[in-house]
């Protein structure tokens, strides 16, 4: 008998805990979608690239220093925001490269190591470019409260074999629209 009444309770936790995990989810919505044009496995990279102040056509200093510890894996991103969407709350294990199609306006809600912060983008009058960070302290949320469909293409750079996206379960507490 006690080993039946074992046997009920951990298939109820098992199923509340499943209950849960829907429940807190952050799913995307109204439309959202998030198309892969491209993906590859990089080797380890020691990047250095710089341009002095007259070099070519640059006219001040520029740099760049990218290294990574292992493999990493890069995807191009196509993501479509119809008027009201959301991605829901989720992270990335790396950072993101994203630029905002002229006319599309989005509105980020970002949890960063317990902050958080409101973005608005708007590439009204032109193609505007912005950073997500990712990590495992950080969470956001992209809306479109704009008048227009909006779009984007993202450059992410993730560490070879991880998952690309991860729903933040739950969504950060006294964070974003529905805090």
């Amino acid at each position: 008998m006690k080993r039946r009444v074992m046997v009920v309770l951990v298939l109820l936790v098992a199923g509340l805990a499943v209950f849960a995990g829907k429940v807190l989810a952050t799913p995307a919505t109204g439309g959202y979608s998030s198309t892969t044009l491209a993906n590859a496995t990089f080797a380890p990279m020691d990047l250095l690239a710089h341009v002095r102040a007259g070099q070519l056509t640059s006219p001040s200093p520029w740099a760049l220093f990218l290294l990574t510890y292992g493999q990493s894996d890069v995807y191009v991103q196509s993501n479509q925001w119809p008027v009201g969407s959301s991605t829901g709350w989720h992270t990335h294990p790396g950072p993101s490269l994203i630029i905002l199609k002229k006319g599309s306006v989005l509105t980020e809600w970002e949890w960063d190591r317990g902050t958080c912060s409101k973005h608005v983008y708007d590439a009204t009058n032109g193609d505007l470019g912005f950073i997500d960070s990712g990590g495992p302290d950080h969470a956001h949320v992209l809306i479109n409260d704009g008048p227009n469909v909006a779009s984007t293409y993202a450059v992410q750079l993730i560490p070879h074999g991880s998952t690309r996206r991860i729903d933040a379960t739950p969504a950060p507490a006294n964070c974003g629209p529905s805090s």
